[in-house]
C-alpha cells in the first residue's frame, strides 16, 4: 500500500483538475465588443441571453438579472408572494434560499431531507401545508433533481406554488425537460463557482407570461415593457444584468452542452469505482433524471465502517492526495443566527406581521434527522474534476481506495 499523502507520500492524483472559470477567446472579444459599443446597460446582449436561456430550460420566458439570490425575490414578486404567506424550503442549501423568502416578507418553513440524498423529501411536505402555505421551493442540490413529479402533484392538491431554486441545475432534465419547465418557475445563478458563470449573474424563467412580465417590472425600476422610461407602475428596484455579463454568458452556453455530458461521463465512472467501497455511499439516480449538471459530486461518508477516522479528518486526507474537496455546510440554515430568536413588535416582521394568523416557527426547537445527519456525513467534490475526463475520475478512485486501505493509519495518527 502507498504512503498517504497527508503522511509525506506521493498524490494518488497527477492530473491538475481545469481552471475555473475558463475564459476563451470568444469571452475576450465578446466583452471587447460591449465595451466598445458604449452599451454596457442591459440591452441587446441580455435579450439575447435571456432568450437563450429559456429556450435552454424548455421555457418561453426569461428574465436575467444581477445574481441568483435577487433572482429568487424576482420569482417571488412575480407571484404576489408576501405578507402572511409561507413558503416550503430545504434546510441544507445556500442561505439565500430561505432569505429570499424573508426579503418578500413571507415566513420560511423547512422541510427535511430524502435519507440518500441532500434533496427535499417530498415525503415531509404534506405535514407542514397549511392554509398559509403558498409555494414549495425545491432545491435541485448538485444538479441532481428533487422528485419533480411528486412535489407537483402535492402542490396541485392543494392549490400551491413549485419555484424551483435551480441554482445548480443549468441543463439538469427531468423525463426529457429542462428543470423549470414542469413547474410554475424556476431560478438560476451564475456566481462564480457555477457551471457557467459571469462572475455574479441570475435569471428566472417561466411559461407564465403574466409572471415573467411582473418579474421583468420588478427588476427594471417598476417600469412595464409598455410604458415609458419615467413611468412606474409596479413598485420595483434595480435588479438588472449588465451588458458584460450577458455577453460572457452567452459565450459559455456555446460550451455548456459539451461540459455537461464531459461531467457526466466522469461521474459515471467514478461512481461505479466507488459503490463497491464500504466506507463510501454515493447519491442514487432516479430513472427519470435523463441528464444531470453535475455542479458538484456529492457522496456520503459512513463513519461506522472507518474505524475512527472522522468525516473531517478523511477530507483532509483526500485533500492532500490531490482531490479538491469539502465536507459543505456545516449547520442546517434553521441554527444560523437570525433564525434562532425572533424579535418581538415590528422587527420581528415578518414573523409578527399582523396579517400572519399563527404563531412564529420556533426554529431552535427544530431538529430535522436526516439533515442533521447530512451535516456530519456529506462530502462535496469541485465541479471541475468533472472536466478533467475518465483519467482523472479513475485517479479520483484510486485516492478513495487508497485512503479506504490505509485507514487504521489514518485514525492512529
Amino acid at each position: 500500500m502507498s504512503k498517504l499523502a497527508i503522511f509525506g507520500g506521493p498524490a494518488a492524483v497527477t492530473i491538475p483538475a481545469p481552471d475555473w472559470p475558463i475564459v476563451e477567446e470568444s469571452e475576450i472579444k465578446a466583452v471587447n465588443e460591449v465595451l466598445s459599443s458604449g452599451k454596457w446597460r442591459m440591452s441587446g446582449k441580455v435579450n439575447e441571453f435571456q432568450e437563450l436561456f429559456a429556450k435552454f430550460q424548455d421555457t418561453a420566458f426569461g428574465v436575467a438579472c444581477s445574481n441568483g439570490t435577487v433572482a429568487l425575490e424576482m420569482a417571488f414578486k412575480a407571484f404576489d408572494i408576501g405578507a402572511g404567506d409561507e413558503v416550503i424550503v430545504p434546510p441544507y442549501t445556500f442561505i439565500a434560499t430561505a432569505t429570499a423568502v424573508l426579503r418578500a416578507n413571507a415566513v420560511p418553513i423547512f422541510a427535511d431531507l430524502e435519507p440518500d440524498s441532500l434533496n427535499m423529501d417530498a415525503d415531509s411536505l404534506e405535514a407542514l401545508i397549511t392554509e398559509r402555505t403558498r409555494a414549495i421551493v425545491p432545491v435541485h442540490f448538485g444538479g441532481l433533481p428533487c422528485d419533480i413529479d411528486k412535489i407537483n402533484a402535492i402542490a396541485r392538491k392543494h392549490n400551491i406554488l413549485v419555484i424551483d431554486d435551480a441554482a445548480h441545475a443549468w441543463g439538469t432534465k427531468w423525463n426529457g425537460q429542462g428543470v423549470g419547465s414542469h413547474t410554475d418557475g424556476a431560478t438560476f445563478s451564475f456566481q462564480m463557482t457555477k457551471n457557467i458563470t459571469a462572475g455574479e449573474g441570475g435569471i428566472f424563467i417561466t411559461n407564465n407570461e403574466e409572471a415573467a412580465n411582473m418579474a421583468w417590472s420588478y427588476h427594471h425600476g417598476g417600469r412595464s415593457k409598455d410604458g415609458g422610461w419615467h413611468e412606474h407602475p409596479v413598485l420595483g428596484t434595480n435588479y438588472r444584468m449588465t451588458e458584460l455579463q450577458a455577453a460572457i454568458l452567452t459565450c459559455q452556453m456555446v460550451r455548456l452542452d459539451q461540459h455537461t455530458t464531459r461531467r457526466e461521463t466522469a461521474a459515471a465512472v467514478l461512481t461505479q469505482r466507488l459503490e463497491s467501497l464500504p466506507g463510501i455511499k454515493t447519491i442514487p439516480r432516479d430513472k427519470r433524471v435523463t441528464r444531470r449538471a453535475w455542479h458538484m459530486y456529492d457522496l456520503f461518508f459512513v463513519p461506522e465502517n472507518w474505524e475512527g477516522v472522522s468525516r473531517n479528518r478523511f477530507v483532509d486526507a483526500l485533500n492532500a492526495e490531490g482531490v479538491p474537496c469539502s465536507g459543505g455546510y456545516q449547520l442546517p440554515i434553521y441554527r444560523n443566527g437570525f433564525f434562532k430568536e425572533v424579535p418581538e413588535g415590528r422587527k420581528g416582521c415578518p414573523f409578527t406581521c399582523p396579517y400572519r394568523d399563527g404563531p412564529a416557527p420556533v426554529y431552535h426547537e427544530l431538529y430535522l434527522p436526516n439533515v442533521e445527519r447530512a451535516i456530519k456525513r456529506a462530502v462535496w467534490l469541485h465541479h471541475p474534476l468533472l472536466l478533467g475526463g475518465e483519467k482523472l475520475a479513475n485517479q479520483i478512485a484510486d485516492a478513495f481506495e487508497k485512503i479506504w486501505e490505509n485507514r487504521k493509519e489514518l485514525s492512529s495518527n
